[in-house]
């Protein structure tokens, strides 16, 4: 079909509209008419031109990532542990003094966190609670992504956080309980500068059946 075809059966369609634009209220055919100036002023074009595209053109796809050697041997060797529990961290204790130092730097000095007398009365734990947000700024010490003398990707340059897909809080920490982090590899994605990987981070409480936070985290790994 040739483009003075298409520009008249266009002609055509819009004339249809304009009577029907008859039976419409005021309202409507106001919304209507701005409707079609943005249809007509910048849509026009762009929809004739790709109407026009050749079928067999090659499309452009993105180039295919390339790794280097060492990232692409990490990335063979995570593959073969997906589902699979790739760090298990060391117990924490998580002490009044720590829960007081975050209130002070959040100043989030609700009584439920920082005052152990009105807790052991009017809470139904009986004690001081952990914020939940400390417990996720746990995270890097429980995970080990802080030990500079042990780290988890010893081959990568520098690890990323990219964020949490999901995060959840099952249970309390109260004060002094120990935790610890529990990491599940479920993905791993070559990216241009490396890998990325998301981890299932469970943080146990000891003594506790319920875990106090079940997170997806997303790194990525720079090579």
């Amino acid at each position: 079909m040739k483009v003075s075809d298409l520009l008249k059966h266009r002609a055509e369609n819009l004339v249809k509209t304009t009577e029907f634009k008859q039976w419409m209220s005021p309202v409507v055919r106001e919304y209507w008419d701005g409707f079609l100036d943005r249809a007509n002023s910048r849509q026009l074009f762009s929809w004739v031109k790709e109407f026009h595209q050749p079928a067999n053109e090659d499309t452009q796809l993105p180039a295919e990532i390339v790794l280097k050697p060492e990232a692409q041997a990490l990335y063979h060797e995570l593959t073969d542990k997906l589902g699979e529990v790739i760090h298990t961290g060391q117990w924490l204790a998580v002490d009044q003094q720590r829960i007081n130092q975050f209130a002070d730097v959040t100043e989030d000095q609700q009584w439920i966190h920082t005052d152990p007398e009105r807790a052991a009365v009017e809470s139904p734990f009986k004690t001081t609670i952990a914020h939940g947000f400390l417990t996720l700024s746990l995270l890097p010490k429980l995970t080990d992504s802080v030990d500079a003398n042990q780290p988890l990707f010893p081959t990568a340059k520098m690890v990323v956080n990219i964020g949490l897909n999901s995060v959840r809080f099952p249970y309390p920490v109260k004060a002094g309980n120990r935790l610890r982090a529990v990491s599940t590899l479920l993905k791993v994605t070559p990216v241009k500068k490396g890998l990325e990987i998301e981890r299932e981070i469970k943080v146990e409480i000891e003594g506790v059946r319920r875990p106090a936070c079940v997170v997806v985290s997303v790194i990525q790994l720079h090579f």
